[in-house]
């Protein structure tokens, strides 16, 4: 009985993914001849594994992969134009944006300026600490107290989730998400509430600091690419191609690339 459920699952997995396939075909063709030019990402580029700056004026990670790939399915070039999370919102008509990348949550306010592409990964909120406070800092009850120093980048879902969950502590706003590890770690602030998975890449690259139940986030959400509202040719192809990458597995092979399938946890 096991192995008829399995041959079957096979053939169900099977069409699915060539009826993504075919529809990729038909789209992505006409999507290439009618956009010619560079495909604009648009890129906070501080939000490893996602996207963060290779110090070379470049963008490396998960998004940057994905963008780097639908662009040559395109025939386009891709062109990463620098934006911040305070800023997505004008930044993203100003800067001529086709499409956003970077860890971008699913949240109703960013869909009044941009269209979403389907879900390709879930992730929640976790804590990340030093590794000396234990499980100090595990429930929001126990971060919501007076005396924490809650510390939160500016302008994204951090700081919405911090101001919303942890009123009675001391929130602290940190102008980027690449140094704000260093604060925790420096002993300057307690505790920092980000996504899953940005927490299990950062802890192997900071020893000192642990991500707390990464399993059991604090809530839930769906991570998605922005694309402009007035050019569905560019998200149907869009859709469609990361249709396929998701069918075929090769989005998890990526975060397997960079968080590894058994990640250090706190």
């Amino acid at each position: 009985m096991r192995n008829r459920v399995m041959r079957l699952t096979g053939r169900i997995g099977a069409v699915f993914v060539a009826g993504w396939t075919a529809l990729a075909a038909s789209v992505l063709p006409a999507a290439a001849q009618e956009l010619s030019n560079a495909l604009r990402a648009c890129t906070p580029g501080d939000y490893p594994p996602y996207s963060v700056g290779d110090g070379a004026d470049g963008y490396r990670g998960v998004d940057i992969d994905l963008a780097e790939e639908f662009a040559a399915v395109l025939g386009r070039p891709v062109e990463f134009v620098p934006v911040t999370w305070a800023t997505l919102r004008t930044d993203f008509a100003e800067r001529h944006c086709d499409i956003a990348v970077g860890g971008i949550s699913d949240q109703p306010s960013r869909r009044i300026f941009a269209n979403f592409s389907i879900t390709y990964g879930t992730d929640g909120k976790t804590p990340i600490t030093r590794r000396s406070s234990g499980t100090d800092f595990s429930t929001i009850e126990q971060i919501n107290r007076p005396g924490v120093r809650v510390i939160a980048n500016r302008g994204g879902t951090n700081e919405e989730f911090a101001r919303k969950n942890f009123p009675d502590a001391q929130l602290i706003l940190w102008p980027d998400n690449l140094t704000i590890f260093g604060e925790i770690e420096q002993g300057r602030a307690d505790v920092f509430v980000t996504d899953s998975v940005e927490g299990r890449y950062r802890v192997r690259q900071h020893p000192d600091l642990q991500v707390l139940h990464p399993e059991t986030p604090f809530d839930s959400f769906g991570k998605v690419l922005l694309v402009r509202k007035d050019d569905q040719l560019l998200a149907t192809a869009l859709n469609a191609w990361l249709a396929t990458q998701l069918a075929t597995g090769s989005v998890d092979r990526l975060f397997d690339q960079w968080i590894g399938p058994n990640a250090s946890i706190g």
